[in-house]
């Protein structure tokens, strides 16, 4: 009977020991996506009078994969305020079911000294936690964010102009389960390795005059990267002198770029390559290159420098862009351009640069459709301002309020 006992006793402590298992655990994060705006207002007092409930917005921008919109109304928006009260608010412009923000408004001080009228949700503590705007066209805000005769009179008003911020951080959460190892793996370094290929000379097989600079290169490496480059070296209408290939209708910085981008999969230093450091050279690189990638088939280049493009946009570059965007199919960089020459502020300007010249001459047709741009934002401009929103709950004191826009 002991030796049942026993044995029974045994069992029972596996049983024990197999029921309790591993411990695992996961852990829940809820952060806030952050970003940014600063609309100006310009000819604020031609502004007053557009009618109560009538706005001015803000382009859209992007924060958390949602779109989003300051809305300006210089007569107020409750009628029963008469017209004594600014309107400030932030809606939600794209498409998103129960979305959860904080936000914060600010109207910014003119005169150096900082003193910002700040209504802000980060940083302290809210009783129900972050808003929820449950679709497009919610929006929070202030009905009395401001006395008009203060705001005539103050700070924040120069040169017929105010400044507002809006800051947003959209709620986003997410779990995550154990990790049972913890290796750090650096980024890839194929293209150091392939860029020091190119540096050293070693192996080269083909070389390429342009403009009158010879420069070595690798035909396995340039056949892998570029279709284009993969028929004249190893297809059935192949150069037959590989030894040195002529480039016609390129500069020599331009393809050293080229050649750059091939090994590195990145852009090159162009202070480095043309000894210039200004706004100036980096776009006429960028135009030149976007070129080049376009010619070689080179995609990932082509679109590096029509982004690159896109951030430098101005007055005097912006013409002979556009019509290079044109010429090579850059949709996204040609409507870039487009909404930039037609603001009134830029529109008079552009016109008077040589670039306009090239563009018309090079591209007519892209004036007809510039002409149009000109007219849809004057129309968009003048529904913009007559449109109303329904109010579907306010608060005066700055608590939430959703609105649907029609």
């Amino acid at each position: 009977m002991g030796t049942v006992r026993n044995a029974q006793n045994k069992n029972f402590n596996i049983l024990q020991n197999s029921s309790t298992g591993d411990l695992t655990a996961s852990t829940s994060r809820t952060e806030t996506i952050n970003g940014s705006h600063e609309f100006k207002i310009g000819g604020y007092s031609l502004s007053k009078g557009i009618g109560i409930g009538k706005y001015t917005a803000s382009d859209t921008f992007i924060v958390g994969g949602y779109a989003w919109a300051i809305y300006f109304y210089p007569d107020g928006k409750s009628p029963e305020d008469n017209a004594a009260y600014v309107s400030l608010f932030i809606a939600l412009a794209s498409e998103g079911t129960d979305v959860r923000a904080l936000f914060e408004l600010s109207l910014m001080d003119q005169s150096g000294k900082e003193n910002h009228k700040v209504h802000s949700h980060f940083g302290r503590a809210l009783e129900s936690g972050p808003y929820t705007l449950k679709y497009r066209g919610s929006m929070w805000g202030y009905k009395r964010f401001f006395k008009r005769t203060q705001l005539e009179t103050s700070d924040y008003l120069k040169d017929d102009t105010l400044v507002i911020r809006c800051c947003v951080g959209v709620v986003k959460s997410q779990t995550e389960g154990p990790k049972t190892y913890a290796i750090a793996v650096p980024p890839s370094d194929i293209g150091h390795h392939f860029g020091r290929i190119l540096e050293s000379g070693r192996g080269t097989d083909v070389n390429f005059e342009v403009d009158g600079e010879v420069y070595a290169a690798h035909k396995v490496v340039l056949a892998a990267r570029s279709p284009v480059f993969r028929a004249q070296l190893f297809g059935p209408m192949k150069d037959q002198n590989t030894r040195c290939i002529k480039v016609e209708d390129m500069e020599a910085p331009v393809f050293k770029a080229l050649l750059h981008f091939i090994y590195w999969d990145a852009l090159p230093d162009v202070e480095e390559l043309v000894g210039l450091n200004s706004k100036w050279a980096s776009t006429l690189m960028a135009q030149h290159l976007l070129a080049a990638a376009d010619r070689y088939a080179l995609e990932r280049l082509r679109l590096l420098c029509e982004a690159k493009l896109c951030e430098d946009i101005a007055i005097n570059t912006v013409a002979t862009t556009l019509a290079l965007a044109e010429q090579h199919q850059c949709l996204q960089l040609k409507a870039v351009c487009l909404k930039f020459i037609a603001l009134p502020e830029n529109l008079k300007a552009v016109m008077q640069t040589d670039g306009f010249e090239y563009l018309k001459e090079s591209c007519p047709s892209v004036i007809t459709e510039l002409l149009q741009y000109v007219a849809r934002i004057g129309e968009r401009s003048a529904i913009c301002c007559g449109h109303e929103i329904e109010s579907l709950d306010g608060d005066v004191n700055g608590r939430r309020v959703k609105q649907r826009l029609h």
